[in-house]
Formats: structure tokens, C-alpha cells, sequence
């Protein structure tokens, strides 16, 4: 890649931590330019009008171009790389599981560690309140299944890391930070062993 890439970034995101990692599993350096959230800092003029409209992170610049949305820059990132697999079904597999990830694991795990962590359960609104058991259950869900899947296997797609294992490894492993006891999913707490032990690994808050 000859072209400059920059991160548009709030470090302690899962999302943006995703886009971190494949770069670091690929050896691909990135400039990072950190947005605090709490603070407005994705919903000035500036930052919507240059940057992206949707007033979210992460985004990948890559010269005077933007790609949003965390899964789209890591296929960037990654497209012919090992971490692509090279089967015509595997990558569309390694597809599923990231679309998965973003419908059916991030909106569960992910919100509830943000609530929790950064909200705060006092602040929260009585919409929020409701929300939360079914959050907590839908998480839960997602677990099991991830759990029964990397039973039989090492990974999630074929016999080798790929996107799928980084983008679900990214709010995966920090689940606890939303009380979501990992001890019951012993294959979860191996598979993440396993991308934790990957050479250039990069630890979420490095």
C-alpha cells in the first residue's frame, strides 16, 4: 500500500481496535488521530463534513479517501493477505461471520460494555433500563453459539485466523468489562488464547 493511512480512532472501542490489529497481524503501519466521544469529538463541523457524515469511528483515510464502518476497513486492510482466505466459500463464510458480528454480537456486548462502563448504570435512561436483560440474553446467545462452533475447531473460518476471528475477537475478549462470565465458554476462552498468542499480536490498549 503506497498510499498514507490514518485512523480515525477512540482507542478504547472494540471497533476501532479491530482495524488496529489486522494491521498489526499484517505488518501495515498506521497513523492515529484519537477522537474522545464523550466529548463530542465525532460530531463537530469539521469532523462531519471532512471525515464522515455519520458523525462515527472508526474510519480509515487512505490518502484523501475515507472508508467507515470497522469490518469494511479491515477487508481493506487485508484483501490478499493470509488473513483472506483464499476459498471462494471461506471468504464468503469469513463474510458471514463478520456481518454476524455487527448484527447480532456488537449490538448486545458491545453496547452493554459501553453503558456500563462509560455511561454508567445510574445514568442510564429508563429506555436503556428496559433494554438491558434482553441485551444481557442476546449476548449470552451470541457466546453459545461462538462456544458450540469453536468446539469442533480452531477458528472460525477453515484452518487458519482470519477477519471473522479478529472481528469477533475484538469485543469478544473484553466482555467481562459487561459481566458477561467467559468461564462458561471454554472454547471462546481458548480461541482467544489462541489469537492473544499470534506473532505481532497488539494487545488492545498497547
Amino acid at each position: 500500500m503506497t498510499e498514507k493511512l490514518v485512523l480515525h480512532e477512540y482507542a478504547a472501542s472494540g471497533n476501532c481496535y479491530k482495524v488496529r490489529l489486522t494491521a498489526a497481524l499484517l505488518g501495515i503501519p498506521l497513523e492515529r488521530r484519537e477522537y474522545d466521544i464523550m466529548k463530542g469529538g465525532t460530531r463537530t463541523p469539521g469532523f462531519l463534513r471532512d471525515v464522515n457524515a455519520n458523525g462515527r469511528i472508526p474510519v480509515l483515510q487512505v490518502g484523501d479517501r475515507f472508508i467507515p464502518e470497522s469490518n469494511a476497513a479491515c477487508f481493506y486492510l487485508a484483501e490478499g493477505s493470509r488473513l483472506v482466505p483464499a476459498d471462494r466459500f471461506d471468504e464468503a463464510d469469513m463474510l458471514r461471520w463478520m456481518f454476524w458480528e455487527q448484527y447480532n454480537h456488537e449490538p448486545n456486548i458491545a453496547t452493554l460494555r459501553f453503558w456500563m462502563g462509560w455511561v454508567g448504570a445510574d445514568k442510564l435512561s429508563e429506555v436503556q433500563r428496559l433494554q438491558m436483560p434482553g441485551k444481557r440474553a442476546a449476548g449470552n446467545a451470541a457466546l453459545k453459539l461462538m462456544d458450540e462452533h469453536l468446539s469442533s475447531r480452531e477458528w472460525f473460518v477453515g484452518d487458519a485466523i482470519s477477519l471473522a476471528d479478529i472481528c469477533l475477537f475484538a469485543y469478544t475478549h473484553v466482555a467481562d468489562d459487561a459481566d458477561f462470565d467467559l468461564q462458561h465458554f471454554p472454547a471462546v476462552v481458548a480461541w482467544i488464547g489462541r489469537v492473544k498468542s499470534q506473532p505481532d499480536f497488539l494487545p488492545m490498549h498497547a
